[in-house]
């Protein structure tokens, strides 16, 4: 039943006109409270956004003012064979990085809601790693994976594998980047497992009495109905691994490393900074801005369009 109007209403005003006053308070009243939200978007996000395309559009060294050069800095993308090679380690980081973030804390979370009276240990358990700077993960990467010292390799070694060189060699720094991904999964592990708490236990029941087994449940009742979270963590991780930056920055390129493999670690993050950064070409690094921004911004598009025939809303499809 709606509310009273408020008193603050003259009484010999019409109830149709009461209840539109009452609305354009309410929304008033919303407004000033999200307006901090609205000036942080405005001043911290809009604005960059907008300002950032004009210097797309310019040659820019942040000493002298922006010289406007049109597309100049877009065709220079195109002839840039780094950008290629950043972009290329890029995609193939997102395509290792995101099933296998998926795969594990899905895994994790499938075991937590077993756990019983243990759950809440280990969900913190799962979820502090999250908390380390992802400076420290890219410092903690060299120390795990150092080819002949590493504790990684040392592990393999009691089994009698000969680890690899996961920090030289081009060809095992990429996996290596992706192993360290999965120490920060807790985030996901939290949101699955707050889907798999929703899933109503009247469905497993009659799974059961149908003769399904625990991977018939899993992948008929309990995928489905987590469908919506697991279409929100694969977003979420597509894009952190599109923009990813700061461990493979620090392990390899810090301090002027140039002992490790960098040209394999060379993501378009990495390079973007490079380029603002290190040679002051604000413009041209402008511009590979605007490319990462349209680039995810086609791959969410394509996310939502495809999630639209297997992904369930509140028991639809």
């Amino acid at each position: 039943m709606p509310a009273a109007p408020s008193a603050q209403v003259p009484a010999t005003t019409p109830p149709a006109k009461r209840w539109k006053v009452v609305d354009r308070r309410e929304r008033r009243a919303a407004l000033w409270f999200i307006s901090p939200w609205i000036v942080g978007f405005l001043v911290f996000t809009a604005y960059p956004l907008v300002y950032t395309g004009y210097l797309a559009l310019t040659d820019y060294d942040v000493i002298n003012d922006p010289t406007f050069v049109g597309t100049d800095n877009f065709e220079r993308l195109l002839e840039d064979p780094k950008v290629a090679l950043a972009l290329k380690n890029t995609f193939v980081f997102a395509v290792m990085s995101v099933p296998a973030q998926l795969v594990v804390s899905l895994g994790l979370a499938l075991l937590l809601n077993w756990a019983g009276h243990a759950t809440g240990f280990f969900r913190t358990a799962f979820f502090l790693p999250k908390m380390t700077p992802p400076v420290a993960v890219g410092i903690l990467l060299l120390l795990l994976f150092n080819g002949q010292s590493g504790l990684i390799n040392g592990a393999l070694g009691i089994f009698g594998i000969d680890g690899p060189a996961w920090t030289t060699d081009p060809a095992w720094v990429k996996p290596g980047l992706v192993l360290m991904s999965l120490w920060t999964v807790g985030g996901s592990v939290i949101i699955f497992l707050a889907a798999l708490r929703n899933v109503p236990q009247e469905l497993y029941d009659a799974a059961r009495v149908d003769g399904a087994g625990w991977w018939r449940q899993t992948w008929s009742v309990t995928v489905p109905m987590i469908s919506g979270a697991i279409v929100f963590v694969v977003i979420v991780d597509t894009i952190a691994a599109m923009q990813s930056f700061t461990e493979a920055y620090t392990a390899f390129f810090g301090s002027g490393n140039t002992t490790y493999s960098n040209d394999a670690a060379l993501f378009f993050s990495i390079y973007l900074f490079q380029q603002a950064f290190q040679f002051l070409n604000m413009g041209y690094a402008s511009a590979m801005a605007w490319i990462l921004f349209l680039i995810i911004l086609v791959i969410t598009a394509v996310h939502f369009v495809l999630s639209r025939r297997w992904v369930h809303y509140g028991g639809t499809r």
